[in-house]
């Protein structure tokens, strides 16, 4: 496999970041690229499902919540500051999408002091859910991304997505108990978690060494927030731009 790198990128805009997100993987790299990113405090609901079976519009709308959608499947998660994405890249197909991230996360989790289980759609520690998981793919390139919740408070996350519908359908999340890695008795600072990551992932895909985005991804990027991020049918209903 083709050297790998971390892409270190922050941007302020959800919509940038999940337009970011998507460029990663629409740009092909031929090695793995890792990138640890987070959002300011929004909702954000995969790419086939319905905002009204998943979220609580009418309580977003109070707080100013926004709702937007990305271009991955899974369910739907509650985004703050105090919750770690990590975007996995990895050239070439795959028969078993998420075992890589998998790794990556449990290995992380562990260096942490906790005991991972992988279960269904993410890592859990005892019955509770740390980190869930997504994943999109083209025919040659697989992104795969999770969130590992550091300090997010777990009521805030239910505060904002719906309870399990009384009609269950196929796109429709999965919930789940959550707690953070301070519900867990982990203190630690964001740059010390990301550190953690980067470890664990360094240890199963080789140096990732850092580098800034290039200008091919931010054109990318671009691109995609004119079509999709920043486009409202996109969010609202999984439709771009023509």
């Amino acid at each position: 496999m083709t050297s790998g790198s971390e892409v270190r990128a922050e941007f302020a805009d959800p919509a940038e970041n999940l337009a970011f997100d998507e460029a990663l993987l629409r740009e092909e790299p031929p090695g793995p690229v890792l990138w640890l990113w987070r959002n300011p405090v929004c909702v954000v609901v995969g790419r086939g499902q319905r905002i009204a079976r998943e979220v609580r519009v009418d309580d977003c709308v109070r707080d100013g919540v926004p709702v937007l959608r990305r271009a991955s499947g899974g369910g739907t998660v509650f985004h703050d500051p105090g919750n770690l994405n990590v975007t996995l890249v990895l050239p070439g197909p795959s028969d078993r999408p998420l075992e890589m991230l998998g790794l990556v996360m449990s290995a992380a989790v562990e260096k942490l002091g906790l005991p991972a289980r992988i279960g269904d759609r993410g890592i859990f520690v005892g019955d509770a859910k740390l980190c869930g998981f997504a994943v999109f793919r083209t025919k040659g390139v697989l992104l795969a991304h999770s969130t590992l919740l550091i300090d997010t408070d777990a009521a805030r996350v239910g505060a904002y997505l719906t309870g399990p519908p009384p009609d269950p359908k196929p796109l429709d999340s999965h919930r789940s108990k959550v707690a953070s890695l301070a519900d867990h008795g982990v203190s630690m600072s964001l740059r010390e978690v990301e550190d953690v990551v980067r470890s664990a992932a360094a240890g199963l895909l080789g140096e990732l060494p850092p580098r800034p985005p290039s200008e091919a991804e931010l054109a990318r990027q671009e691109a995609l927030l004119e079509s999709r991020y920043r486009y409202a049918e996109w969010h609202a209903e999984g439709r771009q731009r023509s």
